[in-house]
């Protein structure tokens, strides 16, 4: 059998780790929550799990509720992405899936080490440390060394602040379940309402771009990233994925033609 690479995480930045592999013709399957709390919806393939199919930039990632489904999938030239939260996966055949990449951008060292169990691991962002529970770190913060590979060590800490305006990023203020009043891609003015959290309003902070909102329906914890706000007004922002998820996409491929034999199959069509 072809080798499958795995991923955690389908948000922003693992979509733009997908679409790397997926254009570069390797086969991957996408392992998310029952409930994503994706904010970046429109470029994220975790939006499946709700949909049942959705295309980033023209690649389709269909939601799967099988393993057994995914060579389907590779037929329709799709993504396969399913809920497997204990990577019950790796119980059907390990040498078959080499590698995992788990972008799920937690912050905080993985609940289980696979580094002996695999034989390359991948871990984006902070949190992780190369050597230790994985084989090599990708740099996520923006900046000179965004997208740098660490072989030891660990990415840069996170700040807890974001880049850019910090009023752009939208937070529950309290628990509860958001029912949003607005759409990914509208252009909001100052004052107006974005969502509900039970009998709270969340109201843009300035007008701007709806880059990005939380799932309706969905409960969240307060203090939660719900939303973001961007001052320009390029619709373009919320169809295309980000220079930061292709970079850190582009430092994935390299690790795995450097540290693997695995390459590029027929299979996939860019």
């Amino acid at each position: 059998m072809d080798p499958i690479i795995i991923i955690r995480g389908a948000g922003d930045l693992a979509t733009g780790v997908a679409l790397r592999l997926f254009r570069s013709g390797f086969r991957l399957v996408m392992i998310e929550l029952e409930q994503p709390l994706t904010v970046r919806r429109t470029v994220s393939f975790s939006e499946a799990i709700y949909t049942g199919l959705t295309y980033v930039e023209n690649v389709p990632a269909r939601k799967i509720d099988s393993f057994d489904h995914i060579p389907t999938s590779f037929l329709n030239n799709e993504i396969p992405i399913l809920v497997d939260e204990k990577l019950r996966i790796l119980s059907t055949n390990k040498s078959q899936y080499p590698v995992l990449i788990d972008a799920r951008m937690e912050k905080r060292p993985p609940e289980i080490n696979y580094i002996n169990l695999l034989p390359l691991v991948i871990g984006i962002g902070p949190g992780f440390t190369a050597g230790l529970d994985c084989h090599a770190v990708i740099e996520s913060s923006r900046g000179h060394f965004l997208g740098h590979i660490y072989r030891k060590g660990t990415a840069q800490l996170d700040t807890g602040q974001p880049a850019g305006d910090p009023a752009r990023i939208l937070r529950a203020p309290i628990d509860g379940t958001i029912m949003t009043k607005a759409e990914i891609g509208d252009l909001l003015d100052s004052g107006q309402v974005i969502a509900t959290i039970e009998d709270q309003a969340i109201l843009a902070p300035f007008s701007g771009l709806l880059r990005g909102l939380i799932h309706s329906g969905v409960y969240v914890h307060k203090g939660l990233k719900i939303g973001d706000l961007d001052h320009s007004t390029n619709g373009d922002l919320c169809q295309f994925v980000s220079d930061k998820a292709m970079a850190i996409g582009g430092s994935v491929l390299e690790v795995i033609l450097s540290d693997t034999n695995i390459r590029p199959g027929h299979y996939v069509s860019s």
